[in-house]
């Protein structure tokens, strides 16, 4: 169907210099850039079909735009509102869920559920859920942490770090410490397999087939871990894993050794052991820092790979289980990557404490 008996559009100076601003402008949204080529590329006398091949639009638009311009002239190139509902939540309402939530609690409660923070502020459950989402609030969860008071702090700190980011040359550095009470756990039901729709299902109660106590050294350069499992987790064990790590290091190595404070790492047998030993080199991290300890992060992975949903019908199924697991993690090793230097560590313990000390804590 061609173009008849088109209304002609006549631009006043002032809407044309309006439309060649809106079209040369960065800041003009590109919808209202293209609008203000086609009124004056109509008002050049072209209709609908030639306008829309030289701006490369479709018919369609070129004749919707012609024709709300004709109506409502420049008021006419706007955006109109889109369908939809319109907006229930005012600004004030979001502002009193959020201030709320941060700095009130409700009547004998600790924190606030969705349904008692919308009953106050007068909005749906889902509305207020929507808010804590959009400003990354999450008052049902919370998380401990324990500032070491070592006096060391600072220093080991810079010893421990320093060891993963600038290890020193013709060494090894193994991050070591024990896993003890690993429990031989047998369901008393079979455990029921996933089905499409349904978790893998366990019965709450087990049956205890012993314990077991497992020493790791970790490789912090190649991510193999030397391991070793024993009854007990003493002094004389721990010395005797230090043999194992000897006997299993290149002769031409420095060994350094991370460790926790535990009494069974500092006790006179070891010391001895030490001295007979000088390429060994101890380092402890700070108090209630294990974090800070590599071998941790891979105590976590066997933890949740292996033990967490494990059945173990005797002590030497988990035995055997672990040293499968311990087999597959050092056929295909990997370094975990170390990125947080000294200063960053010792600056957000810094940030932890200010926040503690102000007057409100």
């Amino acid at each position: 169907m061609g173009d008849t008996r088109l209304e002609p559009v006549v631009l006043s100076d002032v809407e044309r210099l309006t439309l060649e601003n809106w079209a040369r402008r960065r800041s003009t949204a590109q919808g209202l850039a293209v609008r203000a080529r086609i009124v004056p590329a109509c008002a050049n006398g072209w209709n609908n079909t030639v306008v829309a091949a030289r701006l490369d639009v479709g018919r369609g638009t070129v004749s919707r735009w012609r024709t709300r311009f004709l109506r409502d002239r420049l008021d006419g190139l706007a955006d109109e509102p889109r369908p939809g509902v319109p907006r229930t939540i005012t600004d004030a309402q979001v502002e009193e869920v959020v201030v709320r939530t941060l700095e009130e609690t409700p009547p004998a409660g600790t924190h606030w559920s969705k349904r008692e923070l919308a009953e106050v502020v007068g909005i749906s459950p889902a509305s207020v859920l929507r808010i804590w989402h959009a400003f990354g609030l999450q008052p049902w969860r919370t998380e401990t942490f324990e500032i070491s008071p070592d006096p060391f702090l600072i220093d080991k700190i810079r010893d421990v770090v320093g060891l993963y980011l600038a290890p020193p040359a013709n060494a090894v550095v193994f991050a070591v410490d024990e896993k003890p009470q690993i429990q031989a756990l047998q369901r008393t039901a079979p455990v029921l397999p996933m089905v499409p729709g349904v978790p893998e299902r366990r019965s709450f109660d087990y049956v205890r087939h012993g314990t077991v106590d497992l020493f790791a050294a970790l490789n912090t350069a190649t991510g193999k871990v030397i391991s070793e499992l024993s009854a007990q987790h003493r002094a004389v064990d721990f010395r005797d894993f230090l043999d194992e790590i000897d006997r299993r290091t290149g002769k031409g190595l420095a060994v350094h050794v991370i460790c926790d404070n535990l009494s069974a790492h500092k006790a006179p047998v070891v010391h001895k052991w030490l001295l007979a030993h000088p390429r060994f080199q101890l380092h402890f991290t700070p108090t209630y820092s294990s974090w800070i300890n590599q071998v941790e992060r891979r105590f976590a992975e066997l933890e949740r790979r292996c033990l967490a949903r494990g059945v173990f019908c005797s002590l030497d199924d988990l035995k055997t289980a672990l040293e499968e697991w311990i087999k597959v993690w050092n056929d295909d090793a990997r370094p975990f990557k170390w990125t947080r230097t000294a200063d960053q560590i010792l600056d957000r313990i810094c940030r932890y404490c200010d926040r503690i000390s102000e007057p409100d804590h």
